[in-house]
């Protein structure tokens, strides 16, 4: 079962560090009802896989179980963020999600498989896409323009073990994580795209702002912000 978060953090090595956690954290942003339980944890899994940090894995992978993320979509996680923030954080995050779902008798069966029937490619707005990284970057790194239309927009972004609007999500999120604020209109406007609202889009930051921190949040602020003010609505 997952720990109690009272317990979670009852031998913090600083009483102010454990008093926001409980009040603020737990008692306060958890709580906001601008974004579900569920988004939250997909928010804040996808900082702690993206930037590596190992210590809260075990402890927001179950509460994150516990907010209605399935495990499917956890192992999906992992595998999108391979490719958004790096294959060893990816590895160090699979080994500590197998561990939990032992803990919780998850068996393979319930994690997405790796071959899957993908989901209808939009073939204009690729075409488009691929255009523009084929005619900025095809003479710099051609390599990287492969793989970005084969493996990732022709195929990871088309696994149907996360919604589109959730991998949008996670992108963002792992984005503002590691302060690549130059990515984020693109995949900000996509997200939105895919179903996430401006209201969301706004609460999101608040849980980045404890989770990645408040220089992260505030260097991605003007960018959510000029995309926010040319979306319609």
């Amino acid at each position: 079962m997952q720990e109690p978060i009272t317990s979670a953090y009852s031998k913090s090595g600083s009483p102010a560090f454990e008093r926001y956690t409980k009040q603020t954290v737990f008692g306060g942003l958890w709580k906001r009802p601008q974004l579900s339980a569920r988004d939250r944890s997909v928010v804040t899994l996808s900082v702690l896989i993206a930037r590596n940090q190992t210590t809260g894995m075990p402890f927001y992978f179950g509460l994150a179980l516990d907010n209605g993320v399935k495990p499917a979509e956890i192992s999906e996680m992992i595998a999108h963020l391979a490719f958004y923030s790096g294959w060893a954080n990816a590895t160090a995050a699979s080994q500590i999600a197998q561990q939990v779902f032992d803990e919780r008798a998850i068996s393979s069966g319930e994690l997405a498989p790796a071959d899957v029937e993908l989901l209808p490619l939009n073939e204009a707005a690729e075409k488009q896409r691929a255009e523009m990284v084929q005619e900025n970057f095809g003479a710099v790194a051609p390599g990287v323009v492969e793989y970005t239309t084969d493996a990732l927009f022709r195929d990871l972004w088309l696994r149907p073990g996360l919604a589109p609007r959730d991998r949008s999500l996670v992108t963002v999120s792992a984005l503002v994580a590691n302060g690549q604020v130059a990515q984020i209109p693109y995949h900000l406007n996509r997200a939105m795209d895919n179903g996430l609202t401006k209201a969301e889009a706004s609460e999101v930051l608040t849980q980045l702002a404890f989770y990645a921190g408040w220089p992260n949040v505030f260097s991605a602020m003007p960018v959510f912000k000029d995309v926010l003010s040319k979306r319609p609505g």
